[in-house]
């Protein structure tokens, strides 16, 4: 099967602006997220999907393949979803734009579960503490016996009545890959009230009856959302790039 990842590039950010395109160790975040992509060597195609000619421009700088979305999309994956006309690939892999460390081993772990012919959609997610459980940007999944996700939210899940502190919460990270014909339907079906009032997009596929088959990882993602993060980003540069 051929494999390719699409990086969702949306210009607009509301909490940082323009966070893409802010500098990380000489080369903007976009940029650094395509190589460490790229860099992983297992992917057929890699892609970076923008709605902007600044990003556009900066991928094709690299020598990248560059898709410019015409539409306005609410979702990494309604947008990635409109570069299938031009991509010829059976697994399409969402990687976030905004994390520009990806981890070769969390991408083959992904891609793996797809061995089984079973699996439609699969994802990622990391054990965390029950403090960082609390925080509502930390996105919670619970999971069922197979390995499939039962339910994400933004919420601790499940709720420790007894207070035991026996249960191991897990952050869901927003790595997402699809057989091709799922990320060609889902643009066409409507957001459901879990994923209006959540915001969150998996949960479109879970109200539809879509299993999403989950996998663990050891990496945690330095996600670019804050200034503060992007700092932290900046410090883990410095810190790679001197021990090299």
């Amino acid at each position: 099967m051929k494999s390719a990842a699409l990086i969702p590039a949306r210009f607009a950010s509301t909490r940082l602006p323009e966070k893409l395109i802010q500098d990380l160790g000489g080369k903007s975040v976009i940029q650094r997220t395509y190589e460490s992509t790229l860099a992983t060597g297992l992917f057929d195609q890699v892609w970076v999907v923008t709605d902007h000619a600044r990003i556009q421009a900066q991928i094709e700088d690299l020598g990248g393949k560059v898709f410019f979305s015409q539409k306005s999309h609410e979702s990494g994956s309604d947008r990635i979803a409109e570069a299938l006309s031009a991509i010829d690939a059976d697994l399409l892999v969402n990687v976030q734009g905004d994390e520009p460390f990806q981890d070769k081993q969390s991408l083959a772990d992904l891609l793996a579960l797809f061995e089984d012919d079973q699996v439609q959609v699969a994802s990622l997610y990391f054990s965390i503490s029950v403090q960082e459980a609390q925080n509502p940007n930390a996105v919670k999944v619970v999971l069922d016996e197979q390995g499939n996700a039962l339910y994400f939210s933004r919420s601790p899940i499940p709720f420790d009545r007894e207070k035991t502190g026996r249960f191991s919460y897990k952050k869901h990270v927003g790595i997402y890959g699809y057989r091709r014909a799922i990320l060609q339907e889902f643009p066409s079906w409507p957001k459901g009230a879990l994923e209006q009032i959540e915001m969150l997009e998996q949960l479109r596929l879970l109200e539809r009856g879509i299993k999403i088959r989950m996998a663990e990882t050891q990496h945690q993602a330095i996600a670019i959302d804050t200034a503060e993060d992007l700092e932290r980003a900046r410090a883990y540069w410095r810190k790679i790039s001197n021990s090299r």
